[in-house]
Formats: structure tokens, sequence, C-alpha cells
């Protein structure tokens, strides 16, 4: 007779553990389906529309997305951030990954410098591009002080066409490859001594133990940075809003800084929408192909070819 209370025990405890669990992630679930499942929906919604913020949306299906491919200003935001891209990700790599190597190095002192790389990094990137802005000011800047002290014109690298998307480059890396580099420490410190000790043996110098032990052991975490690298530079936004509001010329008016005007300048959030939908899928389709890619140069262990 007490067998089925017996039963029924575990049963109820289970539901307990259930409701529970559904209970506490609910915060989680409301903010996931609020905060992103919403907003995704809705501007997809709305990049089919005609719409402002004052105003009913309005059905026009592909109008915002043909019309988007018509504007020479898309062409040209998209030209500058893909020049950013392909500018600034190497440059990052190459000096991310030279630093990481050298603070790799068991040295009395390393931390110190380990500190003062990566904290570019985790400070707020409007005060540090507001600081290169008043240090870059060809009149009154610290550095045109010190130049004219050598009788030396500070240039205009903020306002020459041809100065301006190279120096919010250096300024970029400047403030994103301590982040990098410290990915780039992590995998240095997976790497087996053994591997190095072998290839000593064998006679390879330093040069041959980078390339034939360094790189290829190290090939995940460049995959790894390069994918958030392509990310974050098909996105940039704020350093160019802050120091050149996408001049001389539109030279440096990056992608999403003309998403940004059209949406909340011009308010066409409709095609601000469609904008948003486009860079999305260009994203997606380089980061396809490049994880596609990674089959011919990324090394895992353990694995056999």
């Amino acid at each position: 007779m007490n067998l089925p209370a017996a039963k029924s025990k575990p049963g109820r405890l289970a539901r307990k553990e259930t409701l529970e669990f559904y209970l506490f992630v609910s915060p989680w679930i409301i903010g996931f389906l609020v905060f992103l499942v919403y907003p995704l929906i809705s501007s997809l919604y709305y990049s089919f529309t005609r719409y402002t913020i004052a105003t009913t949306p309005v059905w026009i299906g592909l109008g915002n997305y043909i019309s988007a491919f018509k504007n020479p200003r898309f062409f040209n935001s998209l030209w500058v951030t893909i020049r950013f891209a392909v500018i600034s990700i190497p440059l990052m790599t190459m000096v991310a990954l030279g630093l990481a190597l050298l603070l790799s190095q068991k040295l009395k002192g390393i931390n110190f410098f380990r500190t003062i790389y990566f904290m570019p990094s985790v400070m707020p990137t409007v005060a540090i591009a507001l600081t290169w802005f008043y240090i870059l000011r060809p009149e009154s800047g610290p550095l045109a002080g010190l130049l004219s002290l050598v009788g030396l014109d500070m240039p205009r690298l903020l306002s020459e066409r041809a100065l301006a998307l190279p120096t919010l480059i250096v300024i970029n890396v400047w403030l994103i490859f301590g982040s990098q580099m410290v990915i780039y420490m992590a995998g240095i410190k997976g790497i087996p001594p053994e591997l190095y000790e072998v290839a000593e043996i064998d006679g390879a110098g330093r040069g041959a133990r980078f390339w034939n032990v360094t790189l290829p052991m190290l090939s995940p975490t460049i995959f790894l940075n390069l994918i958030l690298g392509i990310i974050g530079a098909m996105q940039m936004f704020d350093v160019p809003y802050v120091m050149t509001q996408g001049g001389p010329s539109e030279s440096t008016l990056t992608y999403v800084f003309y998403l940004y005007n059209t949406g909340w300048v011009e308010l066409s959030m409709g095609m601000a929408s469609a904008l948003g939908w486009i860079l999305f899928i260009i994203i997606l389709a380089i980061t396809m192909l490049v994880m596609r890619s990674s089959q011919a140069w990324v090394y895992y262990e353990g694995e056999r070819k």
C-alpha cells in the first residue's frame, strides 16, 4: 500500500526542482527574449517598411534594400570599412603576437609591462579617443608643441583625407591589441615545452622553432583572434564618431557610422534596419569563409591528418 506514495515522492521532488530551475533562469530568459529576440524580429520587419520613430511603419517590401544598393554612400562606407579591416587586422595580429612572445619571457618585472600594455584595452574607448583627439590637435596639442621645439610642423592627421583613416587604424590597434595579446599569451603558455626541446635537439634555430612549433600550435588562437577582429572591425563606430565624425569628405565614414546617421540623424529607421541586416549577412559570409579556410591552416593538437 505504501509503494505508490514512495514512487510519487521523487516525482514531486523532480517537479519542484524543475520549477526552481525555471524560476532561477527566468530573468535571463526574459532578458534574452525582450532585449535580443524581440529587437531582432522587429528590425527584420522594419527593414521591409518605410518607418520613422514618429510614424507608423508602411510595408514597402524590398524597397529599402534596393535603395541601399543604389546609394553611393552605402558603397563608400562599405569600402571604408573593408579597408579599415584589411589593414587593421593584420597589423593588430603582428603587434599583439609580437608583444605576447616578448612578454611571455620569464624576466624580472615583466608583470609591470604586461599591465601597461593591457591597460588601453580596459579603458573607456570614448575617453581614450578624446585624449588622442587632444594630443593630435595641429595647433595646440602636446604633440604639436613637441614638434615645434625641433622646428617641425604638426601634420593634420585627422583633417587630411589621405591621413585620417590610417590614423584611426593606428589608434584602434593601440586600443584593442592588449586583449588579443592576452589571448596569445594564454596560447603560448599552452604549448608543450617538449616540442621546443625536440626541435632544439634536431638543430632547429630560433626562427625555425617559431615557424614550425609556435605558429602551428598557436593557429587555433590566431583563428579565434581573426574571427573576433573581423567582427570588431566591421562594426567600427566609436573611434571615427568621436574623432572625425566621418570626415574629411567621408573618408572615415564606416558602415556602422553610416547606419547610425541613417537611423538617428535622418530618422529613417526602416533603412537603418535594412542596413543592419545587410551588415549581418556580410559578417556571416566572411566568417563562414574564414571558418571554411581554417581546415587548411588551423592545427588542433591530437587530430590526425
